[in-house]
């Protein structure tokens, strides 16, 4: 039994899969992030030539 506690207390690949997951969590959201500013910024400039050649 105390075996079993020493290797449970070691075992750190469950917080190594946690932590890979939030990097990419974070690197979803940043991508996500600047999709959004450039197809704002895009969808601006188009708008801005449609008026233009009318």
């Amino acid at each position: 039994m105390n075996n079993l506690f020493t290797r449970f207390v070691r075992d750190e690949t469950g917080a190594t899969a946690i932590e890979y997951g939030l990097i990419a969590a974070l690197i979803a959201v940043v991508i996500i992030g600047t999709l959004q500013a450039i197809g704002t910024n895009l969808s601006t400039k188009l708008n801005s030539v449609a008026t233009s050649l009318h």
